[in-house]
């Protein structure tokens, strides 16, 4: 990054539609053989028209060979029906096979690149921070399961559906013929009636359903919100279950899960009122499909102008044209359930374009922004500093600094005064307020906070994070943990296991320190990194890091006097609209 700015948003989010969530993976690299399972997979779904086509002149000569008593004819058809059966199903499978493997590949191809957005620049540390959106997690292991798997699906069906609609409409055309009525005293032929009866009849009904069941798109989207908070909530008691223990806030806890799942039985009382009137219209809908197209031929049947057979390929052309014509009614609640999920992946799209939402604060705010810089030279200085919070409002002054290698800085000042604010400054996490920061632009940093993070694996990678395991050797990490006061965890350094929750405050802490002893960045910012020490252990670290890394620099945040010996520059953040002042203690004689 060779030049970060972090003012005000200079440029607002691209427009987020449904179109430009499926057309990336199309044009993407995977492109050649996206295209190539698609075009398989329609050219499949023209055979299964075709072979349903074929089954519904199958239809009207079986009829005819059942009403004509015609026992010769019958092993032939039985024969060409197996081998159409045989090739229908034998496609089917096939087809359903392709279209998992291509949904499933839209699916790793949009969860690798919404990871990469996501976890690229820090835009999960900034949507967090500006509480962009909710659970995040959810919609990319979720959301974009149900887009790839439901938009192909739903594009793919209604193609088929286009096709089998062309292909009846004609038969229908063509078998059913004229319908002559009566119009005061003149006799109207219609063409092609069935085919006009069969699109009323569906037009009616979509226009039908979609007034009925409209409100649900809202409800979903409102259902998988409040589904994912009762699953985050639930994942929090779980990964927190000491510390609620301790503090015995069980009937808290108990209290806070009946409420979010409050909300779920909410929604979902309204999910069950609409369902139940658009079931009502859906069912009533279907029923009268079975026997509505035999009413409307029936008069041209009893005039005998065509045979029982054709008035059975008739109904069945009527229901394929139906069916196709009803691909809306039919698709309404999986349609309701994909706009809810393309709304809430635009709405996470939009806040992931949105770098720094909150810069754009009030005209009456003052602060331009805080620059970050990576510039050539070996020290990383600040220049006319100011810290201030999301609204604007000033937190910190900072006088100007410069942090040279193998240098020792302290960082003091008040609880809430903005200290740690001030490493986020310098990590480039903290846009809010004004200057400027200038870092070294090979400069190897790393931030420990008071509890780091510890990953899920081995210990190994623990000790390695962010760098993989096989970054070091076991000799070194056994050095690293050992000289931190670890050596009962040497023997589980391969083990995998949950760390955060094994290992005491006071450990990982130790274990943060070993991770730095293993990385020897240039830099080294600590955040109240040795708060749960006793002091003779946080002397120790101290000593260890000191002597270790005498090339490289520290700054250390910290409350306890007893640290002020390991460093011999100092900072202290003053208090809103009071200045920090920065000065050099003297060496110990």
């Amino acid at each position: 990054m060779s030049n970060q700015s972090s003012g005000p948003a200079s440029r607002q989010p691209d427009s987020v539609s449904g179109w430009s969530l499926i057309k990336p993976y199309w044009v993407s690299e995977e492109r050649r053989t996206a295209w190539a399972l698609l075009i398989a997979v329609i050219t499949m779904d023209l055979l299964l028209v075709g072979i349903n086509a074929r089954l519904n002149t199958w239809n009207r000569d079986f009829y005819d060979a059942l009403e004509g008593r015609k026992v010769y004819e019958f092993p032939q058809l039985m024969l060409l029906f197996s081998a159409l059966a045989f090739a229908f199903v034998s496609i089917s499978v096939y087809n359903r096979y392709l279209r998992q493997m291509l949904g499933f590949r839209w699916r790793q191809w949009l969860t690798t690149r919404y990871l990469q957005e996501w976890l690229g620049g820090a835009t999960f540390y900034r949507i967090e921070r500006d509480r962009l959106t909710d659970n995040p997690d959810q919609r990319i292991a979720v959301d974009l399961d149900l887009f790839a798997t439901t938009t192909l699906s739903l594009t793919l069906d209604l193609l088929s559906t286009l096709e089998t609609l062309v292909w009846f409409s004609t038969v229908l055309w063509s078998t059913a013929g004229a319908l002559a009525v009566m119009i005061g005293g003149t006799q109207v032929q219609i063409p092609g009636y069935m085919l006009w009866a069969a699109i009323v009849y569906a037009i009616a009904g979509s226009l039908l359903t979609n007034k009925v069941g409209h409100p649900l798109v809202s409800i979903n989207y409102q259902l998988q919100r409040v589904e994912a908070d009762f699953r985050f909530g639930l994942i929090r008691l779980r990964e927190n279950a000491e510390q609620i223990a301790f503090y015995d806030g069980m009937r808290a806890e108990e209290s806070n899960a009946k409420d979010l799942f409050g909300r779920i039985r909410e929604n979902w009382w309204r999910v069950m009122r609409y369902t139940r009137r658009y079931s009502f219209v859906l069912n009533f809908y279907a029923q009268i499909a079975d026997i509505f197209p035999i009413v409307v031929a029936s008069p041209r049947y009893f005039a005998g102008l065509f045979s029982f057979g054709t008035l059975m390929q008739i109904a069945d052309a009527f229901g394929s044209v139906s069916e196709s014509l009803s691909w809306f009614i039919n698709n309404y609640d999986t349609l309701v359930q994909w706009r809810a999920t393309v709304n809430r992946l635009r709405e996470f799209r939009r806040a992931m374009q949105l770098p720094h939402l909150k810069e754009s604060v009030s005209p009456a705010t003052v602060h331009g922004g805080i620059n970050l810089h990576y510039v050539g030279g070996s020290q990383l200085a600040t220049h006319n500093l100011t810290l201030a919070l999301p609204n604007g409002e000033t937190l910190a002054s900072v006088r100007d600094i410069s942090v040279k290698p193998g240098s020792r800085w302290l960082v003091r000042g008040p609880s809430g005064s903005g200290k740690s604010t001030l490493l986020r400054a310098l990590a480039g996490l903290w846009p809010f307020g004004n200057g400027s920061i200038d870092a070294p632009v090979d400069a190897r940093m790393m931030f420990i906070p008071q509890q780091s993070y510890l990953p899920g694996g081995t210990l190994k990678a623990a000790l390695a994070y962010p760098l993989a395991a096989a970054s070091f050797s076991d000799e070194e990490c056994c050095e690293a943990l050992r000289l931190c006061r670890l050596e009962g965890w040497v023997d589980r350094l391969h083990q995998s296991d949950r760390w955060w929750r094994i290992l005491s405050p006071g450990e990982q802490q130790r274990l943060a320190a070993a991770r730095v002893l293993l990385h020897k960045p240039d830099y080294v910012f600590l955040d109240e990194a040795t708060s749960a020490l006793d002091t003779e252990n946080e002397a120790h670290l101290y000593r260890l890091l000191t002597e270790r890394l005498p090339k490289e620099a520290i700054l250390s945040v910290t409350h306890r006097k007893s640290l002020a010996k390991f460093h011999r520059e100092s900072l202290d953040i003053a208090r809103p609209y009071e200045h920090a002042v920065a000065y050099t203690r003297p060496p110990s004689t």
